[in-house]
């Protein structure tokens, strides 16, 4: 069962479907046991940085994502939900984000014939070797909508990068932690693929 976390994203729908479209059972969800004892867990996300985690505290789910961090379970953040894994954003100043992963989240810079919001197709580089995209060719093209985007600290865990006015790392993954800043669940057979690569990886210890 794939557990995905609801609180009032804007693509979670999409997101489920997706899975669904894979053979996967999933449970939309803001309960804890149901999270906690889930196979897999997926944080999706549209919208504001600070609104997202006021949501998320307000329900009582920073602890839940914490500790099924903590358990091992594969995790997966998919936009909104890469960057609300990381310490704290341009967008929302004062707001500390889950602080899961080590970095910040920047704010696209304006570039001459690049409109910022990023919105369309990009291709992706690989400086590491990602679960995600196993089978997965370099060039590959997923699918973004963003105005901010992350700066990891540790580079080590980016698997993979864009290049949209500036470096932008796409994708990242630590121990049992995944999370891709473009759409897999919009990103057509790549997206599949890199969503079907998820549902194969095993919890961590087993």
């Amino acid at each position: 069962m794939i557990a995905i976390i609801d609180y009032d994203a804007g693509n979670i729908k999409s997101v489920e479907k997706a899975f669904l479209y894979l053979g996967e059972k999933t449970c939309v969800t803001r309960e804890k046991d149901k999270i906690l004892y889930a196979d897999k867990v997926v944080l999706p996300g549209v919208g504001s940085f600070g609104g997202a985690m006021e949501k998320i505290r307000g329900y009582g789910l920073e602890d839940v994502i914490k500790e099924t961090v903590r358990k091992g379970t594969p995790f997966l953040g998919i936009c909104l939900g890469l960057q609300l894994l990381f310490e704290r954003s341009d967008e929302s100043s004062g707001v500390k984000g889950l602080g899961i992963l080590k970095g910040e989240i920047l704010k696209i810079p304006e570039k001459e014939g690049a409109k910022v919001p990023q919105i369309g197709w990009n291709s992706l580089k690989y400086p590491n070797k990602g679960k995600l995209f196993a089978g997965i060719p370099e060039d590959a093209y997923v699918y973004f909508v963003h105005s901010y985007y992350l700066k990891a600290q540790e580079e080590s865990i980016v698997t993979a990068t864009t290049e949209y006015n500036t470096l932008i790392h796409a994708s990242v993954e630590k121990d049992n932690v995944f999370a891709c800043q473009f759409h897999p669940e919009k990103s057509s057979e790549t997206g599949l693929h890199i969503l079907r690569n998820f549902v194969q990886i095993q919890k961590e210890g087993k």
